[in-house]
C-alpha cells in the first residue's frame, strides 16, 4: 500500500520532466532480519526505455512492471552498483570461470519458452526456499520478471541441447540491466552465476553499451554481497556515482 504521492523533478542534460512518485508502508526487509523496508515507487502511466534508463542512474529498479528505490527508514544498506564494462577486466577466479565453461554455448533470445520457467521453478526450489519468491509459480515467475513497456532479453546457456542458466536483461540506449538469472542447481560447480554476469559484461561491450547495472549491493547479506567481485564498479553514493578499483 502507498502512502503520501508527489510530483518530483528528474534531470539529466538537457532533459527536465517531472514524475509522480508514492512511497509504500513499512514492511519486514527481505535481506536483513529486524530492519524495516520503505520503497519509493514511480507512478507514471507512461514508461519507456530512456526514462527507465535515467531512473536507473538515480538508483531505482524494476521488479515486474514496477519500478522502485528502497528508502528505509533507519537502513540504507542498499547501493546500486554498476559496471563500467569498457574498463571492466575479469579477475584470476573469473578467467578460470570461463576456461572452465568453454565446453558450453551461449544466445540471446527474446522468446519465453517453458523450458526457461521449468529451469527457474528447480532454481528456487532447491536454492531459494527460505527466500520471497519461493514457492515458485507461472503467475509470480511473469509479475517478477515481465513488464509490457521493457520486453526483455534472455541470455541461454547450453551444454549441448541442455538449458543451463538464464540471465534475464533489460537492454538500453546506453546499458544493459540484470534483472535475474538463475540456473541448474546441479552444476553449483560450474560458477554458472558469475558465468552469467561475464557474459552479460561482454554482451554489453559488444553492444558498446556504457554500463551493466547489477542492482543492489547489500554488503551485510552474503547472497547479495557478491557484486564487488567485478572490477572496476562504481557504488551511488549521496554525492554520486563513485569509481571503486581495488579489492576491498
Amino acid at each position: 500500500m502507498l502512502g503520501s504521492l508527489v510530483r518530483c523533478p528528474l534531470s539529466s542534460r538537457n532533459q527536465h520532466q517531472s514524475i509522480a512518485i508514492g512511497i509504500s508502508q513499512p514492511f519486514p526487509c527481505s535481506y536483513l532480519e529486524d530492519q524495516q523496508e520503505q520503497l519509493l515507487v514511480i507512478q507514471e502511466e507512461r514508461i519507456d526505455a530512456r526514462l527507465f534508463e535515467r531512473l536507473l542512474t538515480v538508483g531505482f529498479r524494476r521488479s515486474g512492471a514496477a519500478i522502485y528505490k528502497p528508502r528505509c527508514p533507519r537502513c540504507s544498506a542498499c547501493q546500486p552498483i554498476r559496471i563500467p564494462v569498457k574498463q571492466f577486466t575479469p579477475s584470476k577466479r573469473q578467467k578460470r570461470t570461463l576456461a572452465h565453461n568453454r565446453d558450453l554455448t551461449w544466445r540471446i533470445t527474446s522468446t519465453q519458452t517453458a523450458e526457461q520457467y521449468a529451469l527457474y521453478e528447480r532454481y528456487i526450489k532447491q536454492r531459494h526456499r527460505d527466500g520471497p519468491m519461493y514457492p515458485p509459480s507461472r503467475e509470480q515467475y511473469q509479475q517478477f520478471l515481465f513488464c509490457h513497456w521493457l520486453p526483455p532479453s534472455f541470455i541461454e546457456v547450453y551444454q549441448g541441447n541442455k538449458l543451463l542458466a538464464v540471465a534475464v536483461t533489460d537492454r538500453l540506449p546506453n546499458s544493459l540491466s540484470a534483472i535475474y538469472s538463475y540456473f541448474d542447481p546441479d552444476e553449483s560447480h560450474r560458477s554458472l552465476g558469475a558465468l552469467l554476469i561475464l557474459l552479460q559484461c561482454r554482451l554489453a561491450k559488444l553492444q558498446e553499451k556504457e554500463f551493466l547495472y547489477l542492482g543492489y549491493q547489500i554488503d551485510a547479506n552474503r547472497k547479495m554481497s557478491y557484486k564487488r567481485l567485478y572490477r572496476p564498479y562504481q557504488i551511488l553514493t549521496p554525492h554520486g556515482w563513485e569509481y571503486c578499483q581495488v579489492c576491498e
